[in-house]
């Protein structure tokens, strides 16, 4: 073949139930319908998210008629370094074809989406075991010809279909198919199998695309949240007081807490950071103190509680995409059940402080704590079993009020407290306290176990290091090396051998003595 007779080339990557096999049928018959020599093969993945199934199409845009009887040679796997058009449905994926040298800058763009399905090993990590995303936007972008990244999945939930609709949408407004959108309209239509959610979904990447497009255009066009649009004026206040550094998680931080409670808490928020922002300032650290504490200030705020899990619950999203992970079809009956085990301290984190301290008391003392649980089995697709979680859910605007908000709060101010008094000895010192906030997390057991680490390690490394009894930049390195320990280890075991080697260090024997 001459060089204009060269295929394009096409690799795409979807997880399991999420029809990258439909996808590619689509995209064959479309280029059959026009005479066009094509053929796929596919790979499948092994295991959940070991590797996803990709699929390989090869398309000449040539009809069979201009070949005049020659027929094409095409290759059963994708080249390295040979591919046209990457569609992947999930971002690792994407980074995953980018890290095997499928993407090059040369020829490849890049369509993927940018929402996660999170791998084993970022689910089971004691702290925040997520892949920065933002690293694989980059690799992405750096090793791309050309990118677009949209939000897929929202885009399914939204318009109630399957992602590879969106997916074949999206690279039809891509501009670089041999034929036209019409053409793959008409595929899915031939195809015959919920042809309608298809088409919307169809129609949804086919305009996300587009508009990608659009905005890549105009660089400093921004889209506004509606649900934080009434928060202007505080985000207006960050970009014109907060260090560039931290200015884009505080404002993310600002739009969580909102969203959790309410705008005076968002504001309790901004108050907050103010001392650490002059802390910041005085140990020299350029936005990154105040950039670490911020984000995990945001975290414990907006800490999860029976309220928040009540409203997870009932979530349209999460019923959306239960829906699509079951296959569930337009008007087909369904039921959810939740499992649930409740204790008295989940009871007691919701009543007011004055009635819960005297039942954790004597429930403390009669060994009730960790002995009574109420096994639950509530069904969320009910009537009488979504009440149950829309009350629960309903109790938000009186969190405040509850036991759980008044010890939470008091603990991020003893957190916050310790950060600053850090920065006054060293802005390394008072960056590994803040970045104990990671230990403090979930609820139920994990929380309770993550609070008690927390204290463990402010009583035997933090006290000490700010009290002058560890010296620097030992201290910063004993705190880190006890939170790592804590982290790894669930059980506490590490984190007892760790604390045992910091306290036999001499210095800080000495100095205790």
């Amino acid at each position: 073949m001459t060089t204009s007779e060269r295929p394009l080339t096409i690799l795409i990557a979807a997880l399991g139930g999420e029809g990258g096999g439909v996808l590619t049928g689509w995209i064959v018959s479309a280029a059959d319908s026009l005479g066009y020599p094509v053929q796929s093969t596919s790979i499948p993945g092994v295991a959940q998210r070991t590797g996803a199934t990709t699929y390989y199409i090869e398309i000449l845009p040539k009809t069979r008629s201009e070949l005049g009887g020659r027929r094409p040679v095409f290759a059963l796997t994708p080249g390295i370094g040979d591919i046209d058009i990457l569609v992947a449905s999930e971002l690792m994926e994407a980074a995953r074809a980018v890290a095997a040298g499928f993407v090059t800058q040369e020829r490849t763009l890049t369509i993927a989406s940018s929402g996660r399905f999170y791998v084993m090993n970022e689910k089971v990590a004691m702290a925040d075991g997520r892949y920065d995303q933002n690293r694989l936007l980059a690799a992405i972008e750096k090793n791309s010809q050309r990118r677009i990244v949209i939000d897929m999945e929202a885009l399914a939930r939204q318009h109630g279909t399957m992602v590879n609709a969106v997916m074949l949408g999206a690279l039809a407004g891509c501009g670089r198919l041999p034929f036209g959108p019409d053409v793959l309209e008409s595929a899915i239509r031939a195809d015959g199998k919920a042809v309608d959610s298809n088409l919307r979904g169809f129609q949804a990447g086919l305009a996300a695309a587009r508009e990608h497009a659009s905005a890549a255009e105009r660089p400093d066009a921004r889209r506004r949240q509606p649900e934080v649009a009434d928060l202007q004026d505080l985000e207006d206040e960050i970009c014109a007081h907060m260090p560039l550094a931290a200015r884009e998680v505080v404002v993310e931080g600002l739009r969580r807490l909102a969203a959790y409670q309410d705008s005076a808490y968002a504001r309790l928020y901004l108050d907050r950071l103010a001392p650490i922002k002059a802390a910041d300032a005085q140990a020299g650290k350029d936005g990154a103190l105040l950039r670490e504490t911020a984000r995990h200030l945001a975290l414990r705020m907006s800490y999860e509680d029976v309220i928040r899990v009540a409203q997870a619950k009932i979530d349209p999203a999460r019923r959306h995409r239960i829906e699509r992970d079951l296959g569930v079809k337009p008007g087909q009956p369904y039921a959810i059940a939740e499992f649930l085990k409740p204790g008295i301290e989940e009871f007691c984190s919701i009543l007011p402080p004055i009635l819960a301290r005297p039942i954790l008391a004597v429930s403390k003392r009669f060994g009730w704590l960790d002995r009574v649980h109420v096994g639950m089995e509530v069904q969320s697709t009910a009537i009488l079993g979504y009440l149950r979680f829309r009350a629960l859910a309903a109790l938000r605007p009186f969190r405040r009020a509850t036991f759980r908000y008044k010890e939470e709060q008091a603990s991020i101010e003893r957190w916050l407290a310790l950060v600053a008094e850090g920065a006054t000895r060293s802005g390394d010192l008072a960056l590994e306290i803040a970045e104990c906030a990671r230990l403090i997390k979930g609820y139920g057991s994990t929380h309770k176990r993550g609070t008690q680490n927390f204290a463990l390690i402010e009583e035997r490394v933090i006290r000490p290091a700010l009290d002058g009894r560890l010296p620097m930049p030992r201290a910063a390195d004993a705190i880190a090396s006890a939170r790592t320990a804590a982290l790894t280890d669930p059980e506490g075991e590490t984190l007892q051998s760790c604390l045992a080697e910091i306290d036999a260090q001499p210095a800080l024997r000495i100095a205790a003595e």
